[in-house]
């Protein structure tokens, strides 16, 4: 067992608790990462918030990056002293979505409540989306781990454990956007302005981005929007549908809000897809007119992760990154101590943040 220091949650929406929690050392097919940089996602908010429920307490924290320690039996391809971004995909390799290409969809499930994780008591502490990364090391699945090259800003490297390859991959997976095609992203926050660039890198002709705030719009176009729309006007539907001289092929819906989701078809044109990104808490509905869908002969489509498989994606990413054709170092808006987690958090809610880093060390 090694002890670390975590932000650990003992009541959905407390402050995090800054302690000291008990790491196993790794099992077969286990990673034993000490971590350099962890994002906050807004994810991780709405756990920490109860807004999914999940057992408490708990260490949340997955989009991490760091420097492998220790490697479990069975394990290859890595050493110790490896960089590496961790990922929250955990995948067995074996079940039918695993072998069919989909490891976002793995359907081996996980008892996070039993993982690597304790108190100091030896009580149980849940490693949260099995990752746990609001810690100073992490212990998970090989799956979860890409290698990376050296050099690489650590801040920047761990943004592509999950909003990178969310919202790029929301385009290039899950939509198979192609060039000439017109994009509307609602939401222009952490996963959306990589749902903006990703529509860039693959050639979209328009790209509307669609928020409450003039700010953000303005951050979008850096990233490669060529039109922005305030969703706080009347109608903002045929605001961009006349940027675009037609509905969209895709739109992106990159915030958990269900209102979002009731007002997303009303930008496609005929045969466009509705990518479904942003997660809303639990039990949020929105309604559709069914007929309409089939009669435009449009699409609804779940993307989880960007559909991403992760030793395929992240390379590419780290490529395109080192073109300049990707941009990381810019969507940091703040880089926090671990102590400094709260106000990180409390930053990231107030929804003016890209994305804050907790770096360590």
């Amino acid at each position: 067992m090694r002890t670390i220091k975590a932000a650990v949650c003992h009541e959905f929406g407390a402050p995090l608790s800054i302690e000291d929690v008990s790491l196993r050392a790794p099992g077969p097919d286990e990673v034993e990462i000490t971590l350099d940089a962890v994002a906050i996602c807004h994810s991780d908010i709405t756990y920490a918030e109860g807004g999914w429920g999940g057992s408490l307490p708990a260490l949340y924290g997955h989009e991490a990056a760091g420097r492998v320690r220790g490697l479990g039996p069975g394990v290859t391809g890595l050493a110790v002293g490896d960089p590496v971004v961790v990922t929250l995909i955990r995948a067995c390799g074996q079940c039918a979505p695993c072998a069919g290409g989909r490891p976002t969809g793995c359907e081996t499930p996980y008892d996070g409540d039993h993982g690597p994780l304790s108190m100091p008591d030896g009580g149980k502490l849940h490693q949260a989306m099995a990752c746990g990364a609001f810690a100073e090391a992490v212990t998970v699945h090989h799956s979860q781990v890409v290698k990376i090259p050296e050099g690489i800003d650590m801040a920047a490297a761990s943004l592509l454990a999950c909003g990178v390859i969310t919202g790029v991959g929301a385009v290039v997976n899950a939509a198979g956007l192609r060039a000439g095609q017109d994009v509307v992203v609602i939401g222009a926050g952490g996963v959306g302005l990589n749902a903006i660039q990703g529509a860039r890198i693959a050639g979209a002709r328009r790209i509307v981005a669609v928020d409450m705030s003039e700010e953000k719009l303005a951050v979008a176009r850096e990233f490669g929007a060529t039109d922005g729309v305030l969703a706080t006007q009347e109608m903002p539907w045929r605001a961009a549908k006349a940027a675009m001289g037609r509905g969209a092929d895709a739109v992106f819906v990159t915030v958990g809000a269900a209102r979002a989701y009731d007002e997303a078809p009303r930008y496609l044109a005929g045969g466009g897809k509705m990518i479904m990104v942003g997660m809303p808490h639990s039990g949020a509905e929105s309604r559709y007119e069914a007929g309409n869908f089939a009669a435009a002969g449009q699409a609804m489509i779940g993307s989880k992760m960007g559909e991403t498989v992760i030793r395929r994606d992240i390379p590419w990413m780290i490529d395109l990154y080192g073109q300049g054709r990707l941009k990381l170092d810019e969507l940091i808006s703040g880089r926090w101590s671990l102590d400094q987690i709260n106000e990180a958090i409390a930053d990231t809610k107030s929804g003016a943040a890209r994305r804050n880093v907790i770096v360590f060390g």
